[in-house]
């Protein structure tokens, strides 16, 4: 499961609705690829569709989509969003990384 803070909420829906998608029955697609400074980095996206091997969870009224490799490194996680002056957006609380970059965008297992 991917919990969705309430600050993280208010901002994926917003975005969602300026993308055209409708956040009730529409999904925030989050992903892990290889790549970043510490070896995987996170992805996220809005998307309409399921794939037959995706994991599809609602947390906080926020519908998440997974792809079965992704949900692996992701289980546990909390999405979150910081703004204000040192904001850096999306965040990823990944209680599975062991070591994170500076930015955040990346992590390993």
């Amino acid at each position: 499961m991917i919990q969705v803070s309430d600050t993280a909420k208010k901002r994926v829906v917003g975005l969602m609705t300026e993308g055209g998608f409708d956040a009730t029955k529409d999904y925030v697609r989050v992903g892990v690829k290889s790549g970043g400074c510490s070896g995987l980095s996170y992805e996220l996206d809005f998307d309409n569709k399921v794939g037959e091997t995706d994991k599809v969870f609602e947390d906080n009224a926020v519908r998440i989509v997974v792809d079965k490799k992704s949900f692996l490194y992701l289980v546990g996680t909390t999405l979150e969003y910081s703004g204000g002056l040192n904001g850096k957006g999306f965040v990823f609380n990944n209680p599975n990384a062991q070591r994170t970059c500076g930015c955040g965008e990346s992590f390993s297992l």
